[in-house]
């Protein structure tokens, strides 16, 4: 089984839609799907989930759904703060911060803070994030560092460059899922996903099912995964 699962969670308004209801709608059961999955988890033998949550894209979206889905991750932090908590998950966001405001930045870092020393499941939340900013910020702090003298240029690595970005401390993902059908990355983990298998579901988030996550994690176990080399 993956140790670690990225989860690109498509399709909530188009799911809200076609039912007739907001798009909005369709977040809010997203979120209760969220909470579903997350508890599976641990029964799943993962130890490490990876959500993505709000794309450096996602503000071109109408001003309703997005003020809406930042009341609703505001929602999603104090509603479930205290059971991640006491089930030992570990919450980390990745993300470019400033653009969110000061009230969300901070439930996210007293969120963070509280769970930092929780070891059965370490989610992480991709908020504001994209692929490709990710990538520019790590590159801009490190020429800031070869600048200034701190970092000699033929010592930027691989590890060194890994180390720069968001996701600094974490694994990388054994296998990605996309809902909703699309067969698309959307700008979604590109440094870290290099060697990861994708599944593409075509499931709207708000349908996809704790027994659908467990299907698509079996599958992922017939795959064979040789990272460039040949095998026997």
């Amino acid at each position: 089984m993956p140790a670690h699962v990225a989860i690109i969670m498509d399709g909530n308004g188009r799911w809200a839609e076609s039912r007739g209801l907001s798009r909005l709608n369709g977040h809010r059961k997203g979120a209760e799907v969220v909470r579903e999955v997350v508890r599976a988890c641990p029964d799943l033998g993962l130890t490490h989930l990876t959500l993505f949550a709000f794309s450096t894209e996602n503000w071109k979206r109408p001003v309703r759904e997005v003020l809406g889905l930042m009341a609703l991750f505001r929602r999603y932090i104090r509603a479930e703060a205290d059971e991640l908590a006491t089930k030992g998950v570990q919450v980390r966001f990745i993300g470019e911060r400033s653009r969110l405001h000061p009230s969300l930045q901070k439930l996210m870092a007293g969120l963070e803070a509280r769970t930092a020393g929780n070891d059965q499941l370490v989610l992480t939340i991709a908020i504001n994030y994209g692929g490709r900013d990710e990538l520019t910020r790590a590159a801009r702090a490190l020429a800031q560092r070869v600048a200034s003298g701190a970092l000699a240029a033929d010592a930027v690595t691989a590890d060194v460059f890994a180390d720069a970005l968001d996701t600094t401390g974490l694994p990388d993902p054994d296998l990605v899922i996309r809902t909703s059908g699309e067969m698309r990355i959307s700008n979604f983990l590109l440094w870290q996903a290099a060697y990861s298998e994708y599944a593409f579901v075509d499931v709207q988030w708000p349908d996809f099912s704790v027994p659908e996550f467990a299907r698509v994690l079996h599958e992922f176990t017939k795959r064979e995964r040789r990272f460039g080399a040949v095998t026997a």
